[in-house]
């Protein structure tokens, strides 16, 4: 059946196999870390500082790595993702005793820059296969390849909690690196050469998006990404364990489930939009009906841990849609000449938002308390809103 496919929807499923099982070790590196830190007894603002150098050099990566992705392809972006996850995780295998703060932040800062390189070049490539007169195709496509990631997220986070419960913490990262390696080798042998590489000498400005419509969808997308990051990433988990006193195992599934959940709804947000290709009204529209959420869960805070539970879903619903938009848009906006380019810049804002998020996590959380969390959210959410008001409405 493999062979009677097309080269093109080939290479697509090439890169969507490695897409995922990134996907996997990152959501589960991820839980592990927040989860086995915390049971050392960092506290919140510490286990934030872990994910310090993962953050910024997301930032970094995604404004160099669109760049190196025009320059040299799109397959060896990807790969050199996956082998620096593989040493990442291997970092982490040493005893506690030498696993200090520095280190740590230092396979994170690893695992950061495999983190995007690989998901700037599967988010590039999709813009290489599809029309541009086809551009419900391309909404349907970016949904599913966003919305089985973030699924594939979730079961990580369910996946990092069980290892951690099952066989410790090392234990884990040495079975996740010898997977991941499974991984990388095949990439190597299948995955061509000049996938997404420009011809024309790229130059060093170009590293900055000229287009008004991506600077103030990247500028949107930063504000939603820290809206979320900045109660869900650090002081959510944190929360739960204190408050609650909820297990890691516990609060391992709680958050991988919401994470399925939410990739499920943005593989079928052009369903829940009716399968148009959204604008800067459809942005606007969707992120407004995010704002008031954080609150919901602030309300349901002294009543029920459950009441909680259902608020976080509400929220992770609404903000699932939003994301799966702004996918659509900036694959949209982007030139096909350099795809990477435009989608690296943007993805660059994505990673600022997370880093200003998860760091005020930590610091909101420690100082003033998961409520600070959730109002700094809902202020975040109005600036995204008020962004994509400058949007164009028709694309």
């Amino acid at each position: 059946m493999f062979k009677n496919l097309s080269s093109e929807l080939k290479q697509y499923l090439v890169i969507i196999g490695n897409y995922w099982a990134f996907t996997l070790t990152d959501g589960a590196l991820r839980m592990l870390v927040v989860l086995y830190f915390h049971q050392l007894g960092y506290d919140a603002l510490q286990v934030a500082f872990l994910f310090l150098f993962y953050e910024f050099f997301g930032v970094v990566t995604n404004l160099f790595g669109g760049w190196l992705g025009a320059r040299f392809g799109l397959n060896r972006t990807m790969n050199v993702g996956l082998f620096m996850q593989v040493i990442a995780l291997l970092m982490l295998t040493l005893p506690n005793d030498d696993l200090t703060i520095l280190w740590v932040m230092f396979a994170q800062a690893l695992s950061g820059i495999a983190k995007d390189l690989n998901k700037m070049s599967a988010k590039s490539a999709i813009k290489l296969f599809v029309q541009d007169d086809n551009q419900g195709q391309l909404y349907k496509w970016v949904a599913i390849l966003t919305g089985s990631k973030n699924t594939l997220k979730g079961f990580g986070f369910f996946l990092g909690g069980l290892l951690l419960t099952l066989i410790g913490f090392q234990s884990a990262m040495l079975l996740m690196a010898s997977l991941l390696l499974i991984v990388f080798v095949a990439s190597l042998m299948l995955l061509k050469t000049d996938l997404g590489r420009v011809k024309r000498k790229v130059k060093f400005k170009e590293l900055f998006s000229k287009s008004v419509a991506i600077n103030r969808l990247s500028a949107a997308r930063l504000f939603l990404f820290a809206s979320r990051d900045v109660w869900f990433v650090v002081a959510l988990p944190v929360y739960f364990s204190e408050t609650y006193g909820w297990s890691a195992w516990s609060i391992g599934t709680l958050i991988a489930v919401w994470i399925i959940v939410y990739g499920g709804i943005q593989s079928i947000t052009p369903y829940l939009t009716k399968g148009h290709a959204p604008d800067g009204k459809s942005a606007t529209l969707w992120a407004s009906a995010l704002i008031l959420t954080p609150i919901l869960v602030l309300v349901s805070l002294p009543i029920s841990s459950w009441l909680v539970i259902i608020c976080l879903f509400i929220f992770g619903g609404l903000f699932a849609i939003n994301s799966s938009l702004h996918s659509y848009l900036i694959v949209s906006y982007a030139r096909r000449d350099g795809v990477s380019l435009d989608i690296g810049f943007y993805y660059m804002a994505n990673a600022m938002g997370r880093l200003i998020g998860t760091l005020l996590s930590g610091w909101l959380f420690v100082n003033l308390g998961f409520t600070a969390c959730l109002i700094v959210s809902c202020l975040f959410i109005l600036c995204a809103t008020l962004i994509s008001r400058r949007l164009p409405t028709n694309i």
